[in-house]
């Protein structure tokens, strides 16, 4: 990621943090295609909301993605990749715990490498507007204000809890804090408004990880993401 907004606090308004960036690569994988990797044409808001919380998070907090701003042409690419075919089994890892013996946790990657097609997005741009809300986790020092001006504050510094990225650990996303108004997009007229489809909004946690899905339209650049609760987003 490239540009990164300001925490911005606007009277009547909900506290906003808009977010964007450019790196080479990215890939948000539609969850209908297992096998073989293809990227969705936008940035998933679930993929968005990652990025900010590795830049802020706590349990007292939970980020909503607004708005998305592709800045970018859409654009493609077809490569092959090199992929583990297996992972450490659940029951292996909590045996490994109660034991604290990690012999049996090693993978080898000579016996189990596979090679996938995959079709990822190419030099993608986007600036992402979310705001903070918080929850039941909320302490007596937790206020939206607080949380708001430490991610300003991790933002501006490039501080992070890990490397965030566009998809997958191979593309890592750079940021930068932003504070002005959002970069004209480069679109051309075919890509401003697309129909765009189902997309991932997010994972449900609190309902056995359901995903949840929304009918996303691209307008004049801008992706707009409903709230959670709306009729608009559905399981």
């Amino acid at each position: 990621m490239r540009q990164l907004w300001g925490a911005l606090r606007r009277a009547g308004l909900t506290p906003q943090t808009p977010l964007g960036g450019t790196q080479p690569r990215a890939c948000f994988t539609r969850p209908e295609t297992k096998v073989e990797r293809v990227s969705y044409s936008v940035i998933t808001p679930s993929a968005a909301r990652g990025i900010l919380e590795a830049i802020h998070w706590t349990p007292a907090i939970v980020w909503s993605i607004d708005r998305i701003h592709v800045l970018n042409p859409i654009r493609f690419q077809s490569l092959r990749r090199n992929e583990v075919g297996h992972k450490v089994p659940v029951a292996t890892v909590r045996h490994a715990m109660r034991s604290k013996d990690i012999t049996e946790l090693r993978q080898i990657i000579d016996q189990g490498r596979q090679q996938r097609a995959a079709v990822i997005l190419v030099d993608v741009d986007y600036v992402i507007e979310a705001h903070v809300t918080l929850t039941k986790e909320v302490g007596v020092n937790d206020s939206v204000g607080t949380h708001l001006t430490m991610f300003t504050r991790r933002a501006r510094r490039g501080q992070c809890f890990h490397q965030p990225c566009l998809g997958t650990r191979e593309f890592p996303a750079d940021f930068e804090f932003w504070d002005g108004p959002v970069p004209v997009h480069a679109l051309p007229d075919e890509q401003r408004n697309l129909d765009l489809g189902p997309m991932l909004q997010d994972i449900d946690h609190s309902n056995g990880r359901s995903s949840l899905i929304f009918h996303a339209v691209l307008r004049d650049g801008v992706l707009t993401v409903p709230p959670r609760s709306s009729p608009e987003v559905w399981a």
